[in-house]
């Protein structure tokens, strides 16, 4: 059991969780009236480079009080706390009540030796793998009627798209089955536009005729107890005070009772004002859509999420209850995203990538003059690009608005904290580090890279060090974890919220902390025996962290840059 224990990989919340169970004592007598503190709020994790320096784990004073009559921790509790053990719990160094309250401090060494000789592969993907069929509709891409293009796709739409593309591929990593609706004819410009993006959205042949899918949908809504019948509809007028409605009129149209759909089957979360909706033809296309993304089903249950923009909510719920009408028994899902505003101007999708794209190009020429032609900086501008407009975009909580400096002099930086080309410069010298050794390994100047079983880890003393470890390589695996726990904890209501930003912004903070340990050690040092064992656990380090950046940019089908 120990041995299961040692080889787990450590992990934030059950250390946190042992450290909350360690300091829960028995109630004593006289205490069958004091409120105790949720579990979950007992200890908290230091984030902050300030805290660190001498806390990784705090049990503020205010709880310390709740807990204990005289706020002293027993002996009995601070012996638990001190020799905490379990699987995936950090070792713990030492600890003791300060002003502050009890603070534990985690034995850094082992946990940079536990993290980083075998590789830290445990690090980079979810911790367990999770089943299940998940659909993600972009309404955006849907024709109504015509199928839309990069000039008449809005930044709200824009928004959508990438969103949908980050959840699809978060999500994959996570265990499950997830397909894209709708599909786009092999040929449009909408397809060329997001290749541009890095997107590669599902196909299907410019041929392909769904007539008898639409028709089976149109049988199933003419054939539905939520069909409003003509009868149903002069009745409603005559005995509203109205005209009746004369013999013939609309005849042949179909409408549904939506507002009976969801009140009839117990779906929360809908707008009461969706009432009755005429149904055209470019709603049954996307139900027939929202079908063959559900055709091959394995299971009998999939969840439908539509990622849509809040000005286009109204219409998908509507959409969403006409499935239901037509017999779907699908869970669905809306993930709503907020406004794109762009302060003095109006820009089309295909103009935003265009004036971005433009930017970046004459940022780098700026920066690194004639040697930016040919295809390899083409790509390094279309990669480069595609990060600033999607940072850009997914930073910002998605139901919250997002705020453009479109300004054509306003330009694109190649260097400080903005965003996705900060990420994908810092990315970048990690690369070039590792090329700088190697170059310096066929030399002669340094030895191969050891295995980790023969390092002492205890040589990485630098609190920036920590820091990496801390707060980005172990949490990393708990980060991609979280829009898994919320498809699988799904409320009642209609909509769904997720932490779409946190990856985003998980990498630009990454960079600023990176970017402030580099800046300030040296990392590939004299060679001189002496200093090979400080200089390799510093490499396995940064090794990790490269492999890092990787697995976190491919959540955003970024590709990462070897050199800047």
């Amino acid at each position: 059991m120990q041995n299961m224990e040692e080889s787990s990989p450590l992990r934030i919340t059950p250390t946190v969780q042992a450290l909350s169970s360690a300091l829960r004592a028995k109630p004593q007598h006289g205490d069958g009236e004091r409120i105790f503190p949720d579990p979950e709020k007992l200890w908290f994790k230091e984030s902050s480079a300030k805290n660190i320096r001498n806390r990784d784990f705090l049990s503020p004073t205010t709880v310390l009080n709740t807990l204990y009559a005289d706020g002293q921790v027993p002996p009995a509790v601070m012996s638990r706390v001190l020799s905490l053990r379990g699987c995936g719990v950090l070792p713990v160094a030492g600890g003791e009540v300060m002003g502050e309250g009890l603070r534990v401090r985690v034995d850094r060494p082992a946990a940079f030796r536990a993290v980083l000789a075998s590789g830290a592969a445990d690090y980079l993907s979810p911790f367990c793998q999770r089943q299940g069929r998940l659909v993600l509709n972009c309404p955006a891409l849907h024709p109504r009627p015509n199928t839309p293009s990069p000039d008449t796709l809005t930044l709200g739409q824009l928004r959508t798209v990438l969103l949908t593309d980050h959840l699809g591929a978060l999500l994959r990593r996570q265990g499950f089955t997830v397909s894209y609706c709708p599909t786009l004819p092999g040929d449009s410009d909408m397809l060329n536009f997001l290749r541009n993006l890095g997107i590669d959205w599902p196909t299907t042949q410019s041929n392909c005729d769904n007539e008898g899918l639409e028709e089976k949908i149109q049988k199933a809504l003419e054939n539905s107890r939520y069909r409003e019948r003509e009868t149903d509809r002069c009745w409603k007028a005559s005995g509203g005070g109205g005209k009746k409605t004369e013999e013939g009129e609309n005849e042949g149209v179909l409408r549904v009772n939506l507002k009976r759909v969801f009140q009839e089957e117990g779906l929360l979360g809908y707008d009461p004002s969706v009432g009755t909706c005429t149904v055209h033809r470019d709603s049954i296309c996307h139900l027939a859509q929202l079908e063959l993304a559900t055709a091959d089903c394995t299971v009998a249950m999939a969840t439908a999420v539509h990622v849509t923009s809040y000005q286009d909510e109204f219409r998908q719920q509507q959409i969403a209850m006409l499935w239901r009408a037509s017999g779907a028994t699908h869970t669905q899902k809306h993930l709503v995203c907020g406004p794109v505003k762009t302060p003095g101007a109006h820009l089309s999708a295909a103009q935003y990538l265009q004036l971005r794209r433009g930017q970046m190009k004459e940022a780098s020429e700026m920066k690194y003059g004639d040697q930016v032609e040919g295809q390899t900086w083409d790509d390094i501008i279309r990669v480069m690009t595609s990060a600033t407009v999607r940072f850009e975009l997914l930073s910002t909580v998605h139901t919250s608005p997002v705020t453009l400096d479109v300004q054509k002099e306003g330009g694109v930086s190649t260097k400080g904290p903005r965003g996705g080309v900060f990420v994908m410069y810092n990315c970048a010298r990690l690369h070039t580090l590792f090329d700088s050794y190697e170059r310096a390994v066929e030399k002669g100047q340094y030895p191969e890279i050891p295995e980790g079983a023969e390092l002492d880890f205890s040589a990485l003393k630098e609190e920036g060090e920590w820091l990496l470890l801390f707060n980005y390589l172990i949490p990393f695996t708990e980060l991609l974890e979280q829009t898994g726990q919320v498809i699988d904890q799904q409320g009642g209501g209609a909509r769904i919220n997720m932490k779409t930003e946190q990856i985003c912004k998980f990498l630009v903070s990454l960079s600023k902390d990176f970017s402030s340990y580099y800046n300030r050690v040296h990392v590939l040092g004299e060679p001189l025996p002496h200093l090979f064992n400080q200089m390799f656990c510093r490499l396995y380090l940064l090794r990790a962290l490269r492999q890092l950046y990787h697995s976190a940019l491919d959540t955003l089908n970024l590709p990462p840059i070897r050199q800047l």
